[in-house]
């Protein structure tokens, strides 16, 4: 539940179990410093320089240190950010309330600062605050303080994270948000697969299932922090619905012979999925209110992996109903079905990008596997990356990285999680304990 004021929010979360309090500090307006245009190809990162966290206490300065190095992490995760080595400052910042001295950070090229400061207060929460300085324009651009629990001092890094990007680029970030995954475990004939989720960065990491039954294809909700997915309990395909704050589970379907395709709506209300009947396979909504079921394509071919736009006009799905796996769009209500995908090789895996802009997919061809991007009308087709078995792309919430798993070869080999900017060259390795594939990302949590 989120409460909005002119100058306060205040927002709490059962799972986080912590109370946050977002004060913005007085700034004045000025223009992104970073322009992203994903045609362009590498963009040159934006060097930044981050201190420490003031503190007065020992356990403060080591918040301080440790929420500056989540900070950093973030923003250079994102490829459009070069942080600075601390000894390279000059300034030393021991004054949250002072302007620094300009000058000391344009000699070491930093083009933006970022100052802060956290206290213990007496009811054992910590205060975090942070300013974020153009130090060519010589000028504050934003600040905010939090208030938080200190078990919640990373969810916090996060948010100021994501403050920070969305002020330097003009868009929202995406570091407050968690991974919902099929982690994997044992020989590979008979792995142990248990849904599990973690923060974008790989921390915070907890099992929401034991393992004992298979389980597949979990999908955020676009609007809360729920969760469908496939779980083969008793040795039959049911879809499930699952809320990680409060850990309820609900089965919403029982259907033998089900494909792995169960997805939200982007109002949350119904979930989109594809039924097996023989030898093919068709789309069906239902409602999650009425139970009420809709049939929407109706073909002697296979017919999967819908995803919906996100103004929920239309649907992105693969079929075989041209001889080979293909991407089509077809409206909300099943009408109108047009193929958008031409190249050669065989497409699958749709997946519309929360702006409404691009569609991701997965792409077979002369024995390997790609993940890439086109326009909605299939038209301006780009590769970001290709390996051995890539699969599974869902995407940030601001539609500007994608996340995917990749199989390494061999007897011992398995999957592991991955993410890519749009550009195509900031691509990195998503640390996880074990194998990791059929990642899905979600909404911002605040």
């Amino acid at each position: 539940m989120v409460y909005k004021t002119k100058m306060r929010l205040f927002a709490t979360s059962y799972f986080w179990a912590f109370a946050l309090v977002i004060w913005a500090l007085p700034v004045p307006r000025a223009m992104a410093l970073i322009e992203i245009d994903i045609t362009r190809g590498k963009v040159e990162p934006l060097p930044v320089a981050i201190t420490d966290l003031l503190g007065k206490s020992p356990k403060e300065i080591r918040y301080g240190q440790d929420i500056a190095a989540v900070i950093a992490q973030n923003l250079r995760s994102s490829g459009l950010f070069r942080t600075i080595e601390k000894k390279a400052f000059i300034e030393k910042i021991n004054d949250f309330g002072k302007t620094p001295r300009f000058g000391d950070w344009r000699v070491i090229n930093a083009q933006a600062l970022v100052t802060g400061r956290i206290r213990r207060v007496s009811d054992g929460r910590l205060k975090a605050e942070f300013r974020l300085w153009d130090v060519v324009a010589q000028k504050q651009m934003t600040g905010l303080q939090f208030f938080t629990t200190p078990k919640n001092w990373r969810r916090v890094a996060h948010m100021i994270a994501d403050a920070i990007y969305q002020r330097l680029t003009g868009e929202k970030g995406y570091f407050d948000t968690r991974i919902a995954f099929i982690s994997e475990s044992g020989p590979k004939d008979k792995r142990i697969k248990r849904l599990t989720i973690m923060d974008q960065d790989g921390y915070n990491l907890r099992y929401l299932t034991n393992g004992k039954d298979l389980v597949l294809t979990p999908r955020f909700s676009p609007r809360t922090q729920e969760i469908t997915y496939m779980s083969y309990a008793g040795g039959r395909p049911r879809v499930y619905l699952l809320n990680i704050e409060t850990g309820q589970r609900e089965m919403i379907g029982d259907f033998p012979g089900m494909s792995f395709s169960p997805r939200f709506s982007p109002n949350g209300q119904q979930v989109i999925l594809s039924l097996q009947q023989g030898g093919n396979a068709n789309i069906y909504t239902m409602d999650l209110r009425s139970r009420r079921w809709t049939r929407l394509t109706n073909s002697p071919s296979i017919d999967t992996a819908p995803s919906y736009s996100p103004d929920g006009r239309k649907v992105a799905f693969e079929s075989d109903r041209g001889g080979r796996q293909q991407i089509y769009v077809m409206n909300a209500n099943g009408s109108n079905p047009k193929r958008i995908s031409f190249g050669k090789g065989s497409y699958s895996t749709p997946v519309w990008s929360p702006r409404g802009d691009l569609i991701a997919f997965t792409k077979r061809t002369g024995g390997k596997f790609l993940i890439g991007v086109m326009r909605t009308n299939g038209s301006g087709e780009r590769i970001l990356t290709e390996g051995y078995h890539n699969e599974g792309p869902t995407w940030a919430p601001n539609g500007r990285v994608l996340m995917f798993f990749r199989e390494s070869r061999g007897a011992n080999g398995g999957p592991s999680l991955y993410q890519i900017d749009l550009t195509g060259y900031n691509e990195h390795r998503v640390k996880t304990p074990g194998f990791a594939s059929d990642p899905a990302w979600s909404p911002l949590v605040n």
